[in-house]
């Protein structure tokens, strides 16, 4: 049981050596009373009884809370002897001598040549495992490098298995370098530490991949020495060797094409690397299922763990999990558990998909189209290397957009497609002005690092976007003041030479429009990572319906009229120089397809506010006891980032609450009435959905939503479970983050 110590360090103890022959902690001299000088004083007090006795107070599931023991240091404590929580006590499961890479050469229980086919399957199957697995977040010391043959491959003999570590090692390092490059992880998401190991950095990118070639190629050679010819028949024998011969080939082939792929994302030509890069993953994706299939050959060839019961790492010759327990740090680590061979390749079939996506996004041609192919991709939930790699693609080295753009120029062209302000504008008076342009050209550069921030934001792990995208509405707020007073200096020179043309609003909508972005996306991500609970369901619905997707609206209407109002002046000054009649054409309107989505969404979630609140009224909803939560507080807490911003102003509690006061409707409204109100405006979302040409998945997804919360509404309405006194539910399965109510 716990015990006190008067002297907790004990004295004398300075010259004890700690024995190399044992990994294991309770192996040392130290733990040998026997030599333990005798100046060494303890006195030990049984706390045992007074602990017990203690403990009798508290009721099961409670916690004692201490002035100098709180959650953190809770949080931060190693609960001792338990293998999860102490990484010391995996040593002492192991009833064997754990042996470097060297000492099993000279034991024997590693080989170096002369490697079987199934010996080489499984360890290249296990290795796959362990880089998944480290590509998870775990540490490198834990996962890859309890592979014995990565200490030191030129030790190794057998040409097979000498390339595929070689590999290994020079693939850790490029994406590692393209991980810490990109600057899209977090401590969770990926460990770059390398612990000292050398990662082949004395051999050339081409070497490596020309060692992989040869043994493809001696591999192909022994697959057509055993492939039967017509009518010969063959042995079992040589029959599994030829099958065999495939499934090492095929591992060889793939790690070459994925190789090769990363070499291409280093090219200086970024677009020429992109698409050379996709056709090595394509080809690499291909042959993940036949690896798949042939994975039963190296089962053979693993080893009998007798020693250990610990089925969380792969038991393959070559593998020591606690070969590097020495290393990992003096902090408690991550417990890992190496996943299955089936789930690394399943996990590297997504990633080739994944990483084959992000080259599409060559395709994007504008500064709005990119935001919005990342966005959508990080709805994926993305591995970090691939969220890594289309940073990279976006802004490599070189600080130009794919490669060839200026940021400032990509920025630009983003404006004039949005809407197209006098000063942008072609055969403008304003465009000619030098002063002008010293005020364009200054806003643009102070442009450059929130916008390039934003798209940095959608590649970290979608919690972490949350906490971000609220520290950069203070920028978007700074740079929405200068956007103004830009715009109302230009709106001053214009007006002295076109008083019928206005700048009022124009950079400082555009602004305006990527902070709306960022406050809604901040909103909605809280029903996607489950931080809201259902009683604050109404209050959330009413911010984003009654006022950001009402002033996402009226900004995106307002863009279009400039640009709209740009193109009749292109159309005059073109009639004033030809008197050819033209004829009429009908104007499309850029914007229509996002303002259309924007009020489907404004309606979608004022029918779930118009819901909660019924709810809420008929005694549907499961409320907090208000002694120990405040709905203030909450509120507040909620949209505590939007105090930042001047433009839209912040809705405070009071206001919320007096613009959501039932008193003032007579008569008083009822649960009924707001459930008639709810069933038209999910009606209305879905109208305006189901116009939406070409509708996307998540469109496709947002109409079903909204029709079955129609019916939900409309049978609530008829009386449907009126008796009831459960509380409703809400189903997110279909949707992640709009919710199916479900009355109960």
């Amino acid at each position: 049981m716990a015990a006190t110590m008067d002297e907790a360090t004990p004295q004398g103890t300075e010259n004890v050596d700690e024995t190399d022959d044992d990994l294991g902690w309770g192996q040392s001299e130290f733990n040998n009373p026997a030599t333990v000088s005798d100046t060494v004083q303890y006195n030990w007090c049984d706390i045992t009884d007074e602990f017990m006795k203690a403990t009798e107070e508290l009721q099961l599931g409670e916690l004692l809370h201490d002035t100098d023991f709180g959650l953190f240091e809770a949080m931060s404590a190693i609960e001792m002897m338990d293998p999860k929580m102490d990484a010391g006590m995996l040593c002492n499961q192991a009833h064997r001598k754990v042996l470097n890479f060297e000492q099993s050469i000279k034991a024997g229980t590693v080989k170096i040549k002369d490697l079987t086919l199934p010996e080489l399957i499984a360890n290249i199957d296990a290795t796959f495992a362990c880089i998944v697995t480290w590509l998870e977040g775990h540490s490198l010391a834990q996962t890859v490098f309890t592979n014995l043959y990565l200490h030191d491959p030129n030790l190794v003999e057998d040409r097979c298995i000498k390339a595929f570590s070689l590999f290994v090692l020079k693939m850790l390092e490029m994406v590692r370098e393209k991980v810490n490059r990109a600057l899209v992880f977090e401590e969770e998401d990926f460990q770059p530490m390398t612990y000292g190991f050398k990662l082949a950095t004395n051999l050339s990118d081409l070497r490596v991949g020309g060692m992989l070639k040869e043994v493809e190629e001696e591999y192909s050679k022994r697959i057509k020495s055993t492939r039967s010819r017509k009518g010969e028949e063959r042995d079992a024998e040589t029959e599994l060797e030829h099958q065999q011969c495939i499934a090492v080939q095929s591992r060889i082939k793939f790690c070459r094409m994925f190789y090769s792929a990363l070499l291409a994302f280093n090219r200086k030509e970024v677009k020429q690397g992109v698409i050379e890069a996709k056709r090595h993953i394509q080809q690499a994706e291909q042959l993940l299922g036949s690896i798949k299939n042939s994975i039963h050959f190296g089962q053979e060839s693993q080893t009998d763990s007798t020693d250990t019961k610990n089925t969380d790492y792969a038991h393959v010759m070559g593998f020591e999990p606690l070969v590097n327990q020495r290393l990992l740090p003096p902090t408690f680590p991550r417990y890992c558990k190496i996943v299955t061979s089936d789930e690394a390749l399943t996990y590297m079939s997504g990633m080739m998909t994944r990483i084959s996506r992000i080259c599409d996004v060559l395709e994007c041609s504008n500064l709005h189209s990119t935001f919005d192919f990342m966005m959508e991709f990080s709805k994926l939930s993305p591995c970090v290397l691939s969220r890594s790699l289309l940073q990279m693609i976006f802004l490599p080295q070189n600080k130009k957009i794919f490669g060839t753009e200026l940021v400032q120029d990509f920025i630009k062209d983003g404006i004039k497609m949005f809407l197209c302000p006098p000063v942008l504008a072609p055969k403008s008076w304003l465009m000619n002005n030098p002063q002008a342009k010293e005020y364009v050209d200054a806003l643009l550069s102070h442009m450059i690092r929130p916008i390039c921030t934003l798209y940095q934001i959608h590649g970290h792990n979608r919690a972490r976007q949350r906490d971000k995208l609220a520290h950069i509405l203070e920028d978007l707020a700074n740079l929405q003041d200068e956007a103004d007073k830009v715009d109302a200096a230009l709106h001053t020179m214009l007006a002295k030479q076109e008083p019928g043309r206005q700048h009022l609003a124009c950079f400082g909508s555009f602004v305006l429009y990527h902070t709306l972005c960022v406050m809604i996306q901040y909103t909605l991500s809280g029903f996607e990572l489950e931080l809201y609970a259902p009683h604050e369901y109404h209050y959330v619905f009413w911010y984003l319906c009654e006022f950001l997707y009402g002033w996402l609206i009226s900004t995106l209407t307002r863009a279009e009229s400039f640009l709209l109002e740009q193109e009749s002046i292109v159309e005059q000054q073109q009639k004033g120089r030809s008197s050819k009649k033209k004829s009429k054409k009908k104007k499309l309107r850029p914007h229509d397809r996002e303002i259309a989505t924007a009020q489907a969404l404004q309606n979608l979630c004022n029918g779930f506010y118009k819901a909660m609140v019924g709810l809420s009224l008929d005694d549907k909803l499961k409320k907090p006891n208000p002694e120990f939560d405040n709905e203030q507080v909450r509120y507040e807490h909620r949209f505590a980032p939007f105090g930042n911003v001047l433009t839209p102003p912040p809705v405070q509690y009071q206001q919320f609450l007096d613009m959501t006061n039932l008193s003032k409707y007579n008569p008083p409204l009822t649960p009924v009435d707001f459930y008639i109100s709810s069933c038209k405006h999910f009606q209305q979302a879905k109208g305006i959905f189901e116009s939406i040409m070409n509708p996307s998945e998540e469109i496709l997804t947002l109409i079903k939503v909204a029709k079955t919360n129609f019916v939900v509404m409309k049978l609530v309405v008829g009386g449907h479970k009126k008796d009831s006194k459960e509380p409703a539910s809400f189903d997110f399965t279909t949707h992640n983050i709009f919710p199916i109510i479900k009355i109960n």
